[in-house]
């Protein structure tokens, strides 16, 4: 995949050994939670709620490995805003030489209510402001 302009690389990890799989290389398990905790993450703050849940990912695409030391980091960016869901792109490169090292082209997270059932959100754009921090999240800063 391109490096797309829209995308914000927000996220590092320095990789480190007890990330490693038996090859040596960075361990997939460890990338896809640190992809879906970044994300939910992302969703908390576009949508203003911490009640979000991972509903679907598309097909991943692994394009290169990392190693102990490398620092890598994950984009996201938000492309298309549903009723009760938000779908969002994912890559994760290498942050020294810009090489892909993950692509994810779809990741749906839908908004959950009190008692757990999907919920309208109300929003259709990206914001890069704070204000949609839910309240309970604002009160621990």
């Amino acid at each position: 995949m391109a490096e797309p302009e829209d995308i914000n690389f927000r996220t590092r990890k320095w990789i480190r050994p007890e990330d490693l799989n038996a090859n040596g290389t960075l361990f997939g398990g460890s990338l896809l939670r640190w992809i879906d905790e970044e994300a939910a993450i992302y969703v908390t703050i576009q949508l203003g709620n911490e009640r979000v849940v991972t509903k679907y990912m598309s097909e991943i695409n692994f394009l290169s490995s990392a190693e102990q030391g490398d620092i890598i980091e994950m984009g996201l960016v938000a492309t298309k805003f549903g009723r009760t869901s938000l779908t969002m792109r994912a890559e994760v490169r290498n942050l020294l030489t810009r090489q892909s090292i993950l692509t994810i082209d779809t990741i749906v997270f839908v908004n959950l209510d009190a008692e757990g059932k999907p919920a309208p959100h109300g929003h259709t754009e990206i914001t890069y402001e704070r204000n949609r921090i839910p309240e309970r999240l604002r009160a621990l800063t």
